[in-house]
């Protein structure tokens, strides 16, 4: 298979990849449409930037092409369920982007903003209802919306899902749900608890997976930077002052981390926004639309909120705190690195950051590389990693970035100091340090 006309799509759909430039499918849809489109139950595992919406939402479409129908008032045909409003609001638009040539009404529904409009919107009725799981509840219980007519059922990122508490919720709808569905189950990572809620919801399904759990995309170039933390703000802006960091996603732990390092890039004439769960719905969609179009350089988020942020052309993320969770760290880099480009991912490890660091390097299988050529290094905390029996810390970071730059113009991983190339000239802003 070659392209998306050997899946049997209906020509409507087609024209709609098409306009959009898609001709050829990913390994998660070439996998997952075939047995989708035969009406198989699936349990899929893969990461963001994958194309795994397309994976559902393509055979989606080709029911309503097949079978066109009006849409009915509080009785949608299919259900898909998402951990964020920002993955919901992007899968609902890839619902439409795909199915513009057909006659289909698509709805959202999640908290944070009224709920009278969205109850507005499913009396005009809706085919596919996308929604988070609090504010279905919430129109559920109102009578507002009815599942019993329900012929497909998605659980995106089950992981994220569980993570975030959301599992009571979710199976209070599906016990909701006709028995006689298709259900279909994503999740980035597949724990004894997902796996569990497969064995739930999926009739004997068809498992595909494209890459194994814990692994990072091959193109990201990884640079860990010893700094203490009260230096990590400093360090930020020195990284900034590199025009190549061209659209950057910065990771905090808390949500009042993001708005502190959002702030200080502000004014410091860099052109930043913060997004996270205590932002308004309003807010988060401005900030996510001004980095998208590209009004916005930086983006300051944290984990839960940036899950289904999928913009492209983001060229470096930068882990400002390390996560606890060594999962969260590989879905943090795969936010760069997507659609085939090439993207840098840079992570600030201070003192008490060093058993985070060793966790994400036994989880990915590598270590990652450090560089040790910035204004704010801390000895002592490279000194402590090494003595930890961090692998990354091993030979004082000369054997991978060195003086390279955290993330462009040296070798990858730990390529060894015989290959480096000379800096870019006397000046530290263009040294490499930053890109």
């Amino acid at each position: 298979m070659t392209d998306f006309t050997g899946l049997n799509l209906a020509q409507p759909i087609l024209r709609a990849l098409e306009d959009e430039g898609y001709a050829t499918p990913t390994p998660i849809q070439e996998k997952s449409i075939p047995p989708l489109l035969d009406g198989r139950d699936l349990l899929g595992v893969a990461q963001t930037g994958t194309g795994k919406t397309a994976s559902f939402a393509l055979p989606i479409l080709q029911r309503f092409a097949d079978q066109p129908r009006k849409a009915r008032a509080h009785r949608p045909f299919v259900l898909i369920l998402a951990p964020t409003r920002e993955l919901a609001g992007q899968i609902a638009d890839s619902l439409r982007t795909y199915g513009r040539h057909l006659n289909l009404r698509v709805q959202t529904v999640f908290g944070g903003t009224s709920i009278r409009p969205q109850i507005a919107d499913l009396e005009r009725g809706a085919h596919i209802l996308v929604a988070t799981p609090g504010r279905l509840l919430d129109l559920m219980n109102q009578r507002r919306v009815q599942l019993d007519g329900i012929e497909v059922f998605v659980l995106d990122e089950a992981d994220r899902m569980l993570d975030m508490g959301f599992i009571g919720d979710v199976k209070r709808i599906a016990r909701t749900l006709p028995k006689e569905r298709q259900t279909v189950l994503f999740s980035a990572t597949m724990p004894k608890s997902v796996e569990g809620l497969a064995g739930e919801l999926l009739n004997d399904p068809v498992r595909v997976e494209v890459a194994p759990a814990a692994t990072t995309a091959e193109r990201v170039e990884q640079r860990v930077l010893f700094v203490a933390k009260d230096d990590k703000r400093a360090l930020l802006g020195e990284l900034m002052n590199d025009a190549r960091i061209e659209r950057v996603l910065i990771f905090t732990r808390t949500k009042h981390g993001a708005d502190r390092v959002a702030r200080h890039l502000y004014e410091n004439g860099v052109k930043s926004d913060a997004i996270h769960g205590n932002k308004a719905q309003n807010a988060r969609q401005r900030a996510l639309k001004g980095f998208r179009d590209g009004h916005i350089r930086a983006l300051v988020a944290t984990d839960i909120a940036a899950r289904g942020i999928d913009v492209d052309g983001v060229t470096h993320v930068i882990n400002f705190d390390l996560p606890n969770d060594p999962e969260s760290y590989v879905h943090r880099i795969g936010r760069t690195a997507r659609a085939g480009a090439s993207g840098i991912a840079i992570s600030f490890c201070a003192h008490d950051e060093r058993g985070n660091l060793r966790d994400i390097e036994r989880c990915i299988r590598q270590a990652v590389p450090v560089f040790d050529g910035h204004p704010y290094h801390a000895a002592d905390v490279a000194h402590s990693a090494a003595n930890d029996g961090a692998p990354a810390a091993h030979g004082n970071g000369r054997n991978g970035a060195g003086r390279n730059g955290p993330a462009k113009g040296g070798p990858k991983r730990n390529g060894g100091g015989r290959n480096r190339r000379r800096p870019q000239g006397g000046n530290r802003r263009n040294t490499g340090m930053a890109a």
